[in-house]
This record gives C-alpha cells, sequence and structure tokens, in this order.
C-alpha cells in the first residue's frame, strides 16, 4: 500500500468513526439526602445499576437534609435544571402532588418506559400513601420507614432488666426508665422526630385521628386535631418524665439517633430506617421493639405510619431520559435488590415479594426484631391510621418541635402546647388550602 492510499484509508476511517460515534450513555441526575451508611448505600444501587447494563448512568448527588434538597430542587426546577429524580420525605408528598406541572407520575413514566408496572405488588400501606384519589401512583416507594422502639440490650441487662423483653406500654417505659436511671444512665429515653414519633405514628397506632378528614387523605380542608384527652395526656406524662429526667429531649429531626448509636441513651422511638446505622457501629447488644401504646386505649395497637421517602420523577426530561428512569425504579424494584435493600437498612421492603425472599431466607429468625417495621405496617390500616398527608406539612412539624420544646423545659404545659400547635398549624393548612383551591 503507498503512503497515498494509507493517508487515504486513515481519512476515510476517521470520517466513519465521526460519523458514527460511539454511544453515549444517558445520564440521569438524582438528588438525595442519604448521608452516612444510607449514602454509601445509595451510591452502590447506582454502582450495581449502571453496571447491569450500558444505555443509562445513574448520577446520586447528596444534597442535604430532606427539607435542603426539597427547596434546592423548586429553585432547580424554576430555573429550568430540575434532577430527574428526587428523593422526597413523606412530609413533602402532598406539596409533590399539588406541583402537578413539575412532576411526572411514576405510573406514566413506566408505561411510556414500555416497563411492565403493577402497582398491586408493592405493600399496600407503603404504596398506598403514594397514590392519588383517582388510584394513580405518582412517585416510587424507595426507603419508607416506620417508627419503632430502639434499646440497649447492654444497658438492660446492668440495670436489671430482661433484655429480651423491651417494654411495650407507655406505663412500662417509664417504669423502665427509673431502672436505668437508677443503674446510672444519664439518658435513659429519648426521641427522634417528635412530631412523627409522639403525635401521627401515636394517633395511628391508637387508632385515633391526627387530623380530621381522615388525616387529609379527605380534601384540603383537614384541620388538626391533637388536643384530645388522650394526646394531651400522653405530652404531660413525657413532660413529667422530662423532668425527672426520665425522658431526655436531645433536640429536632433524627438529632437523637447519635444518641443512641453511641450508647448514651439506652431507648429511643425513632425511624426503623436506623437498624443499618445501628448494626454497623453501634458497641452494645441491640434490640427493637414495637411502639408503645397505652393499653386502656380500646382500638390499640392499630398500626403505625409510613415514614422515610419516596422517589418523584420530574417534569421536562426527554422520553429516552423517563425510558431511564423507568429502567431504574424497575430494576429497584427486583425482589433480590429490594429485600437486599431492606436487610441492609432497616427501611420497609417496598414489595411483597421482597418481603417473602427476605422471610425465606431466614434473616428475621437470624435477626430478632428486624420484622417488627414490617409487622407494623402491614395489618390492616383504617381510615384514620392509614396516614397522614397535609400540605405544609414541614412548617407543621416546626411548630409542633417548638410548641414542645416549651413543655420538655418545664416553660409550658402540655394542653396550652397542643391547642398552640392546633391553631398554629391549622393557620398553615388553611394557607396551603386557599393557595391550592383549583
Amino acid at each position: 500500500m503507498s503512503i497515498r492510499q494509507f493517508a487515504a484509508g486513515a481519512v476515510t476511517a476517521a470520517a466513519a468513526l465521526v460519523a458514527f460515534p460511539a454511544h453515549a450513555q444517558t445520564e440521569i441526575q438524582w438528588w438525595h439526602s442519604m448521608g452516612g451508611a444510607l449514602g454509601e448505600w445509595v451510591n452502590d444501587l447506582a454502582k450495581e445499576f449502571n453496571a447491569s447494563q450500558s444505555q443509562y448512568k445513574i448520577v446520586p448527588t447528596f444534597k442535604g437534609s430532606y427539607d435542603e434538597s426539597m427547596t434546592a430542587a423548586i429553585a432547580a426546577f424554576r430555573a429550568g435544571n430540575a434532577p430527574h429524580i428526587l428523593q422526597v420525605f413523606e412530609v413533602g408528598t402532598a406539596t409533590m402532588m399539588a406541583s402537578k406541572g413539575a412532576i411526572k407520575p411514576v405510573g406514566e413514566v413506566m408505561k411510556e418506559a414500555g416497563v411492565s408496572f403493577d402497582q398491586g405488588a408493592y405493600i399496600p400501606a407503603v404504596a398506598g400513601y403514594y397514590t392519588a384519589p383517582n388510584g394513580q401512583m405518582l412517585s416510587f416507594p424507595f426507603n419508607s420507614s416506620t417508627t419503632v422502639f430502639h434499646y440497649n440490650k447492654d444497658a438492660f441487662k446492668a440495670a436489671g432488666l430482661n433484655p429480651e423483653k423491651p417494654p411495650t406500654t407507655w406505663p412500662e417505659v417509664a417504669s423502665a426508665a427509673a431502672k436505668l436511671k437508677a443503674a446510672g444512665h444519664k439518658c435513659p429515653f429519648t426521641t427522634s422526630w417528635v412530631s412523627w414519633t409522639q403525635l401521627e405514628s401515636f394517633s395511628a397506632w391508637h387508632n385515633v385521628l391526627f387530623s380530621t378528614q381522615n388525616n387529609g387523605f379527605g380534601g384540603l380542608g383537614t384541620r388538626l386535631a391533637v388536643n384530645t384527652p388522650l394526646h394531651v395526656r400522653h405530652m404531660e406524662n413525657l413532660g413529667n418524665m422530662a423532668k425527672q429526667g426520665l425522658f431526655v429531649y436531645k433536640g429536632r429531626n433524627n438529632a437523637a439517633d447519635a444518641t443512641f448509636v453511641s450508647g448514651e441513651c439506652a431507648m429511643m422511638t425513632g425511624s426503623s430506617g436506623l437498624y443499618g446505622n445501628v448494626v454497623r457501629n453501634a458497641k452494645f447488644g441491640y434490640g427493637i421493639g414495637t411502639l408503645p401504646y397505652y393499653p386502656d386505649v380500646p382500638g390499640s395497637p392499630q398500626n403505625t405510619v409510613i415514614g422515610g421517602a419516596s422517589l418523584w420523577a420530574m417534569a421536562g426530561k426527554k422520553p429516552d431520559e423517563y425510558k431511564g428512569i423507568g429502567q431504574f425504579f424497575a430494576y429497584l424494584s427486583k425482589p433480590e435488590v429490594a429485600a437486599a435493600s431492606h436487610q441492609r437498612t432497616g427501611y420497609l421492603p417496598v414489595t411483597k415479594a421482597s418481603f417473602d425472599l427476605t422471610e425465606k431466607s431466614g434473616f428475621y429468625k437470624k435477626n430478632p426484631g428486624a420484622d417488627v417495621a414490617v409487622t407494623q405496617m402491614v395489618r390492616k390500616t383504617t381510615d384514620k391510621s392509614r396516614g397522614v398527608r397535609l400540605g405544609n406539612f414541614v412548617q407543621i412539624r416546626t411548630i409542633v418541635d417548638e410548641e414542645m420544646e416549651g413543655v420538655w423545659a418545664g416553660k409550658k404545659s402540655a394542653k396550652d402546647a397542643l391547642d398552640a400547635v392546633v391553631k398554629r398549624g391549622n393557620e398553615q393548612l388553611e394557607r396551603f388550602q386557599k393557595a391550592n383551591r383549583g
């Protein structure tokens, strides 16, 4: 071959490469709020999906707390550069549902992606929360949790308590806390997410309403109902425990989680999603019990309510990008993937198949207590216990924190604090109702 022929051939080959470029992967931006061990889980899910196919690349990005990531996504949507997938905590569900132009229902995404999608495959108590009145699932159930009772078995032994028998009622919690304090524990009991654990789940667990119109599922005219004698009695009891040093308030949101994992606090009500962190980092025997209840309340215990978050597909993306989102959601729904996520994190299995797979594997027998969150959630729900879905819910939870902090500090009575929660919370609900009448 002459030099001229070689050169001509090289030019032709180069032209062919330009004309037929290698197929570029479609990137799917996923904004989330999972830090620490849970952040590693999210990154692993993205890596495993990316390795399972070559068309799409999920790019997970940590955007701070749930509040922060939602605020960032709203700003990004207005600027025209929202992520493809946004993780939103359950408190933001009503707000996302009202943002019709900003989201694309997951059912539509799956249909357009050509992915088989059976809403009936998902755990009803989980899927129902993210489903519109017309029966359409709006977001993809991802890290769904519920409230459970965490306790330190080593601390129980040291205090003369049975480490295999956690307290199941609130009087038993107070009694155990007194024994732990007598044994030298400076933080016998604490709680994270005060509104979620002590008012929202508390209400459903006792089969009473948190707010009217079936906790907001019946319409935007819902109003708070948390100043009943039962709610007042419970907050009074916690306030009295705080005065005696039996309940130690450690701050808002999940601030108390770290104090339990470190061994500082012996008992805690909080998210089932703390399981992975405790198993990995705690240096003590760990137990999980059901959320405590008052045995004299008819209909209790009923079922606890959902927490955690779901994944929302944002509007305005290209068809190929929605195909990638659909493929990713289908991957997360695979029984073996969903079961592995449940077993690793303590979040609920999102599908019935993943629950069955976990049960058959013997995981619950090897890890007593790991099934508590599941059994609390799969009970038959009532109109009072399906969950709580309110507009401006983030602001309402902040109001609860503010008012209850007055009770924990001994500056306000439980009745006055809960009356204030109802008054201030209803102002937020009225505001949301007016803004979303259409």
